[in-house]
This record gives structure tokens, C-alpha cells and sequence, in this order.
């Protein structure tokens, strides 16, 4: 059996640093906002509890014979994975026991889940996640992720839907977990994006980055190639210049893993429209948004074409949308060759 203090004695802490876990990060930065009734910091709470059991899922996927597809289709019309509905119905039962979630909306429901409509008292919100992005990667031991975003209830909603449609700039929160070699929680209130590892050993995310930026500049762009002769022109134009400056592409089919390693490493993520997507492949509610709103914290820029992604209203909860985001001088390079 191991010893609890002989690990803690090998994580990688600098002299006089201090070990913080998620739990004591979250209630630090309420303690910033002395009218804060809590209510966001269990809603936190609650994602990183899914994220600690799906992590658990993930890693057993095999042994426990949950890989593979199911004989259904979400609401995309995609041909679900086991893990898929698995992951979906952890997030809704962790989301469903916290008082102060009114609404929460899944990529994989093709309605929203009106939890609560009585709100005497609370500050309420919705929560809208992907639970399991690039799903198609499990069986063959690929990184995936869950992606989430939370809003404020609008009360003056006619109806659920109507609360769920706001820009991307009135989030309040967001985030992703990365379930790869480690399993990696990046968060944001809109004070900066902070960044927690999980330690199995104790069951906690520990908090190993604060306040990260991402680098200005990194030759890296990550866009799925095997669509570039349905591309417009100006992406086209884009990826001639940039594979003549001696640009690298990394794409692994799951959006949290290739957006987390720009945002560490620096470079640009693209998902163009296409002949097959003219408005993009990419979620605005469930994927957009919440990854655009992580990149911007940190410094970086992010864009629907020419339109900054999180200004977009929009008009439907399962829209798509394209996506440019990442460093802030590369996103620069795209949008010129776009012009």
C-alpha cells in the first residue's frame, strides 16, 4: 500500500509553493466576490466530480466492455458510442442534485432539461456540456474530453430554450476536462484560466497552473487536412503560406486535445466550413463558446471567419459554427489570408 506522504513528497512543488486542490481554488475565488451566494461554486463542484468518474469509465472502458457504438444516433444524426451515454447521463445525474441548475442542455439531447422553474431566492443557471468529445478516438486508446458551459437563468425566458441562447461573452464559466496520459480540468470564471491535474491516488485535482497564457506566437496549426479541397479559398491560401514557413499541423480528432496543446504550446486551431458543413461542424453552445472563452482568458483570440466567435448570437441550440482560435498573432495570420 502506498504511502499518502511520501507522494505528496513527489509532487513536482517549488520551495514555500503552496498544494491547493480544486475545491480550495474555487471557494478562494468566491471569497473574491463577497455577494456570492455559492451556488457556481457547487454547480464547479459537481463537473468535476463527472470528470472524476468518467476519467474512471474511460480508463476501464476495455475491461469493463463499454467500447464500441450503440445501435442509436444523437441528435446530429451521429451514431453514438457506449462511453457517449455514459458520460451524457453521469453529467445529468451529478448536475441534477444541485439546487441552483435550472436548466442543463447535452450535444447529445435533442431538447434541454428543465430541472427546476421555482427560483425564490437563488441566482440560477444553466449548464450546457459535450460529454465526451472525439468519442470516436476511445476504442483505439485516444485522448477525449468532456467540454461545459455555464450561463444565468434568464428568468424572462418565454421558454428553456430562449434562456440557453445567449452570446458567448454572457458565460460565466467554462471549461474541459482532457482524459489522456493524465486527466487535465482547465478552468475559467473570467478571471484568467487556471489549470488542475488529477491525482488518483488522493481523488483530487490539484492545481499544477494559474492565471495561464498562451504564447503570442506558435508555428503549429491543427485543422483536419483530409477536408482542405472542400475548404474556401482563403483557408486554402492560409495553409500554402503556412506550410512555406515551415509551419508543423498536429490534429488528433479530439478538439480538447489539440485546443489544450495550443493553448500550452501556442499555434492555431481550425475547423473551416465546408461543401459537406457550410456553417461549420462544430457546436457554437457546447464547443464554440465555451473553448473560445478559455483561449480568450489567456490572451489568445478566437473567430467564426471574420466575426469574434463569442459575439454570435445564436439561434438555434444545436448550431454549428466554424472555428479559429488559438495564439493571437497566428489567429492574425488566418484572418489576413481570409481578408
Amino acid at each position: 500500500m502506498s504511502d499518502p506522504l511520501t507522494e505528496l513528497d513527489a509532487l513536482p512543488l517549488t520551495r514555500g509553493e503552496n498544494l491547493t486542490n480544486l475545491q480550495a481554488h474555487i471557494l478562494a475565488e468566491q471569497a473574491r466576490h463577497p455577494n456570492a451566494s455559492g451556488t457556481l461554486s457547487w454547480i464547479l463542484s459537481a463537473l468535476s466530480f463527472s470528470g472524476r468518474v468518467i476519467s474512471a469509465k474511460v480508463r476501464r472502458a476495455r475491461i469493463q466492455s463499454v467500447l464500441g457504438t450503440l445501435d442509436s444516433e444523437n441528435v446530429q444524426g451521429e451514431t453514438q458510442q457506449k462511453l457517449d451515454v455514459i458520460a451524457n447521463e453521469t453529467l445529468l445525474r451529478c448536475l441534477g442534485t444541485r439546487a441552483g441548475v435550472a436548466i442543463v442542455a447535452s450535444e447529445e439531447n435533442e431538447e434541454p432539461i428543465v430541472l427546476r422553474r421555482n427560483h425564490e431566492g437563488e441566482r440560477p443557471y444553466v449548464v450546457l456540456f459535450d460529454p465526451l468529445d472525439g468519442s470516436s478516438n476511445i476504442d483505439t486508446g485516444g485522448a477525449v474530453g468532456t467540454i461545459f458551459s455555464v450561463l444565468r437563468y434568464d428568468r424572462r425566458a418565454p421558454e428553456p430554450n430562449a434562456s440557453l441562447l445567449q452570446r458567448g461573452a454572457e458565460q460565466v464559466a467554462a471549461g474541459y476536462i482532457l482524459y489522456g496520459s493524465s486527466t487535465i480540468l482547465v478552468l475559467t470564471t473570467g478571471n484568467g484560466v487556471s489549470m488542475f491535474v488529477l491525482d488518483p491516488s488522493i481523488g483530487s485535482f490539484l492545481l499544477v497552473a494559474d492565471q495561464l497564457k498562451i504564447p503570442k506566437t506558435g508555428k503549429i496549426y491543427s485543422c483536419n487536412e483530409g477536408n482542405r479541397l472542400s475548404f474556401p479559398d482563403g483557408y486554402q491560401r492560409y495553409l500554402d503560406w503556412a506550410q512555406q514557413e515551415g509551419y508543423s499541423t498536429r490534429y488528433s480528432g479530439t478538439m480538447v486535445a489539440d485546443v489544450h496543446r495550443i493553448l500550452l504550446k501556442g499555434g492555431v486551431f481550425l475547423y473551416p466550413p465546408t461543401k459537406k458543413a457550410p456553417e461549420g461542424k462544430l457546436r457554437l453552445l457546447y464547443e464554440g463558446n465555451p473553448m473560445a472563452m478559455i483561449i480568450e482568458q489567456a490572451g489568445g483570440k478566437a473567430f467564426a471567419g471574420p466575426v469574434r466567435l463569442m459575439e454570435r448570437v445564436p439561434s438555434a441550440i444545436h448550431q454549428r459554427t466554424s472555428v479559429i482560435m488559438g495564439s493571437p498573432d497566428e489567429v492574425d495570420h488566418v484572418l489576413r489570408h481570409l481578408a
